[in-house]
């Protein structure tokens, strides 16, 4: 299990590893972007991406899966987030990459008004097959203190 207290500044972690396919871009855009670089080959050719695009938001919703079973397999104890302080859409997502992450800890803090619980405020990278980063955001969590 990992609580608060195993969480330091400066620790980095690389995990994950999702392919994005042509079907979940239209599928996930149709319903929640439905922007016509999203969910059309030759409207997408027309404009500066060149081809179908994925939506930013589903860049998030992957990069939170792969996020989320990170945190399962270290037994973290999340208990959810306040909020994103900085979303940045760095590059396109296009069907085929294989988007992977990584996490630095940017600093830790107890919480005053819930000791039960600390603050660790993150950066979350995520990168394509190429090494190059397409998304990152800086977030604060909410973690499990270790019981006394």
């Amino acid at each position: 299990m990992e609580f608060f207290e195993d969480i330091v500044a400066g620790q980095k972690s690389r995990f994950g590893s999702r392919r994005v396919t042509r079907e979940e871009v239209i599928e996930f855009a149709s319903r929640y972007d439905p922007q016509p670089f999203h969910i059309d080959d030759e409207a997408a050719a027309a404009t500066h991406f060149k081809r179908l695009c994925a939506s930013g938001w589903h860049t998030c919703a992957l990069t939170m899966a792969m996020f989320v079973e990170e945190m399962k397999a270290r037994g973290h104890q999340g208990l959810g987030s306040p909020g994103v302080d900085e979303l940045r859409w760095l590059k396109p997502v296009y069907p085929g990459d294989v988007l992977s992450c990584e996490l630095e800890v940017l600093d830790t803090r107890r919480s005053r008004s819930r000791p039960e619980r600390g603050i660790v405020r993150h950066r979350l990278t995520t990168y394509n097959q190429n090494g190059e980063a397409v998304m990152h955001f800086t977030a604060n969590g909410m973690v499990a203190v270790r019981g006394d």
